[in-house]
């Protein structure tokens, strides 16, 4: 397997250099394009790497199937889909023109930026800094890994400047979706997208995804199984941006993207994997990041269709 991904990153590095890194947040704009990293964990705890997978970077929209999986273990799912639909919008992950007239649930869902910060109002927590601690400690259960951080740098770095999610909140406010001070839940969202990882990390998590909730190794059952079936169904409609039906055809396994060039993908019942390019297409999914992908599924069939 380690030779196999040194080949299709071999194959694929030049796609780094069809795409550009995030700009928007300032601190995101200073990754090397050309990194490209990634990881497979799968047999039950087997890893294999290759490239600049020891790489950190922030999850940034990877961090959404977490939001959503919290927010489904503290309130289940009928009380998630009351804020929150599960169809593909078909927009970009930060629009807001969802329609003419009130905005409602089925607008939104739990992988684009409203979607998500509505569901950070859904976890349990006296406070919304209680609320962002148990997201980070889910992260790190999941990816088995006590050390995971926000990167302070991004997280100030997206706070200056993310006043488009602002407009999002206060429009989600604004219609009733969401009641709550927005600043609050702004800060738990900026703080969540800028937790650190590796594609290590991303694969764990994603292996805990694809195999009903149990971790790789000791074989402990981390979350239920119905819910990471549910995590699963999300990413596939939708976990790819405005790209998800063409990244489905292509490679057909539930997967999240982020503007930070990662890429967590979960094939049920086999493996977890995590990749990282920051180099962007124009929808932000990370463009060797998926031609990697599609090599992959090519090569070792992993397409559930």
């Amino acid at each position: 397997m380690k030779q196999l991904l040194e080949k299709i990153l071999s194959d694929c590095s030049r796609y780094t250099s069809e795409g550009v890194v995030a700009s928007y947040i300032p601190e995101l704009a200073k990754a090397d394009p050309s990194d490209l990293g990634i990881c497979i964990i799968s047999d039950g705890g087997k890893t294999d790497c290759a490239g600049d997978y020891e790489k950190r970077f922030t999850m940034q929209s990877v961090v959404k199937p977490l939001v959503l999986l919290l927010a489904l273990e503290d309130r289940g799912e009928d009380v998630v889909e009351r804020i929150c639909g599960v169809e593909a919008t078909g927009k970009p992950f930060d629009a807001f023109n969802y329609s003419d007239l009130a905005l409602k649930n089925e607008h939104i869902n739990p992988m684009i930026n409203a979607g998500a910060i509505a569901l950070c109002t859904l976890i349990k927590g006296d406070s919304y800094d209680e609320r962002f601690s148990r997201l980070i400690e889910l992260a790190k259960r999941l990816s088995g890994d006590p050390s995971l951080s926000v990167d302070e740098a991004v997280y100030l770095s997206e706070k200056a400047t993310g006043n488009k999610n602002r407009a999002l909140a206060y429009m989600l406010k604004a219609y009733g979706m969401i009641d709550c001070d927005i600043e609050e839940v702004l800060d738990m969202y900026f703080k969540a997208c800028s937790i650190s990882v590796n594609c290590k990390n991303l694969a764990a998590i994603a292996y805990v995804l694809a195999n009903h909730g149990i971790a790789p190794g000791s074989g402990e059952q981390l979350i239920s199984a119905e819910h990471a079936k549910y995590v699963n169904a999300i990413m596939t409609i939708c976990g790819m941006y405005n790209g998800s039906g063409e990244f489905a055809l292509r490679v057909g396994i539930p997967a999240k993207s982020g503007v930070g060039g990662g890429i967590m993908a979960a094939v049920p019942s086999r493996m977890g994997i995590g990749i990282y390019s920051p180099a962007l297409d124009k929808k932000g999914n990370s463009v060797a990041g998926v031609k990697a992908l599609e090599r992959l599924s090519e090569e070792i069939k992993l397409s559930i269709f």
